[in-house]
């Protein structure tokens, strides 16, 4: 009785297993692939619960969404056989299921490999036919351009498409980057010597004009305060001689008080004189007599 019990219970879980084994669900991010022994049997599963035979048949999951292909930089040749290092991604995802399997037999990685010689040999094709300074300065979009339109139809063989091609950096190797950084440091520093040497021919310029101008206004100036000066000594000239006709003894009295003022201006002066002397005359009489 306890046999039989116990082969109920065996039965009933491989009963229960293989009820299980026999749904599976579809995720809206995924695509489903049911195999039997290996054959695709069906690639059309919309998102859900689906049937599928146990043991006979297994289901294989793949991602409906955009995946990205982003290596280390890579070398090529340009049109002059120099070295660029190109730095790129790639954004695709896969359109045909059934055909990404028996392409790939569903690995990832080995789309991946596929996809980068893809990428690779078409990146080569495209430098190839371009200058470093084309490649490098302003055709970084028409090489992208190019390069998808080649890769059409090989990528479509994997059962995935190519949504984005991306160049990010376009370098040049260490020994051609110093070479043309070197010429590019000679060529500023030409420029610079150059504009200081224009700068400095027109700051000579500048500077002997302003001294000419200066010379001009200095000696303008001079001969105008002369011109002042003698007009001013014509007419203090007038002045003293009219105020001489006038009072000649109030004239003599007044410049004596000025030879008195400027001579004894200075404390520490000494002057020795005669009692006599004529500078006194003021002195000893107030009409200047002896």
């Amino acid at each position: 009785m306890r046999i039989n019990s116990l082969v109920g219970l065996i039965l009933l879980a491989i009963a229960a297993g293989l009820a299980l084994d026999s749904f599976f669900v579809v995720d809206e991010r995924e695509y489903a692939v049911k195999l039997q022994l290996g054959e695709i049997k069906r690639t059309d599963y919309a998102p859900g619960w689906h049937f599928k035979a146990p043991l006979f048949q297994n289901v294989r999951f793949f991602d409906r969404r955009i995946l990205s292909l982003d290596k280390q930089p890579e070398r090529f040749l340009t049109l002059e056989k120099k070295n660029v290092q190109v730095d790129f991604f790639v954004k695709w995802r896969i359109v045909d299921v059934g055909r990404f399997y028996r392409a790939t037999g569903g690995f990832e990685s080995v789309a991946l490999e596929r996809l980068s010689d893809i990428i690779n040999r078409g990146l080569r094709n495209e430098f190839g036919t371009r200058t470093i300074q084309e490649a490098v300065s302003g055709e970084r979009r028409e090489i992208v351009r190019a390069l998808e339109e080649a890769a059409a139809d090989k990528v479509s063989e994997l059962g995935i498409e190519l949504v984005d091609v991306r160049v990010k950096r376009i370098d040049l190797p260490d020994t051609v980057s110093d070479s043309v950084y070197d010429r590019m440091r000679a060529e500023r520093k030409r420029v610079a010597a150059d504009l200081r040497a224009r700068g400095a021919e027109v700051a000579e310029g500048i500077r002997a004009e302003a001294d000419r101008e200066r010379e001009v206004i200095l000696a303008n100036a001079y001969r105008e305060s002369e011109e002042l000066r003698g007009s001013g000594d014509a007419q203090a000239t007038k002045i003293y001689a009219e105020a001489y006709g006038k009072n000649p003894e109030f004239f003599n009295f007044y410049r004596s008080l000025e030879l008195y003022r400027r001579a004894l201006a200075n404390s520490d002066d000494v002057l020795v004189l005669e009692p006599d002397s004529e500078l006194f005359r003021y002195f000893r009489s107030a009409s200047g007599a002896d």
